[in-house]
């Protein structure tokens, strides 16, 4: 696909530390690389990043995110979840018990897009505080159920979050059909309510997503293709 559309692929790696607390399950530990050590996981020259949940439609153009100016000492950007679907109104734990009461009138935001400002985040020590926070809490097995979503938005009485307008991010769950238009990236987030599977979600609410979708079997195919000819041609 790279070699197709022309853009790059690199990866990078970190070896989680043996000093602190660690993740037994698989996507608790995916969750964990998400937040807990961008400070540390990408190049020294790197200024900004944009991360993207692969379960993304981005409909907008990324470059406008990546050059928002943030407010004064946030190291990164999210979006806070919607509050225009009424259906769901009672799944929304932040409005009420625990997070109520810690939020404190901030918004609660969903960690599917954000955009980390890494000059800031290493600047302010932005890491240590999230790590600190992290090893506080992680001992309990009750807290941090959303790793990567509960813990900067704990933390941000300490490390600000640049909330971002609500068009960055729109899903299903939380936000109603009206904004739909307007929306720059859609979510396939988990409805609690229906429970559907993510694509049978992506087929109903985008357009683009069957020509999307069709495009990459073909691609896909066609690289199998490539693959046995060269196989066969091989001596």
């Amino acid at each position: 696909m790279a070699a197709e559309y022309g853009y790059e692929v690199a990866f990078v790696t970190y070896k989680w530390p043996a000093w602190l607390r660690g993740q037994e399950q698989k996507q608790r530990l995916i969750w964990g690389y998400k937040i807990l050590f961008l400070d540390v996981i990408f190049p020294l020259d790197l200024d900004r990043v944009v991360f993207v949940d692969a379960d993304q439609v981005v409909r907008g153009d990324l470059k406008e995110l990546f050059d928002l100016k943030l407010k004064s000492g946030a190291p990164y950007a999210y979006t806070p979840f919607c509050d225009n679907n009424k259906e769901t109104e009672g799944f929304r734990f932040w409005k009420q018990g625990y997070w109520l009461s810690h939020l404190r009138g901030k918004p609660y935001h969903i960690s599917a897009l954000y955009l980390i400002d890494l000059r800031q985040f290493r600047r302010m020590r932005a890491g240590d505080q999230l790590r600190a926070v992290y090893d506080q809490l992680s001992g309990d097995k009750h807290s941090l159920a959303n790793l990567d979503q509960d813990l900067p938005n704990y933390a941000q009485h300490e490390v600000p979050i640049h909330s971002l307008p609500q068009e960055w991010l729109w899903c299903e769950t939380w936000c109603g059909e009206a904004t739909l238009p307007r929306a720059k990236t859609i979510d396939l987030c988990n409805n609690p309510q229906t429970k559907a599977p993510k694509l049978d979600v992506a087929r109903r609410l985008i357009p683009e997503w069957a020509q999307l979708d069709t495009e990459a079997d073909a691609l896909y195919d066609r690289f199998l293709a490539e693959q046995q000819q060269q196989a066969v041609a091989t001596p």
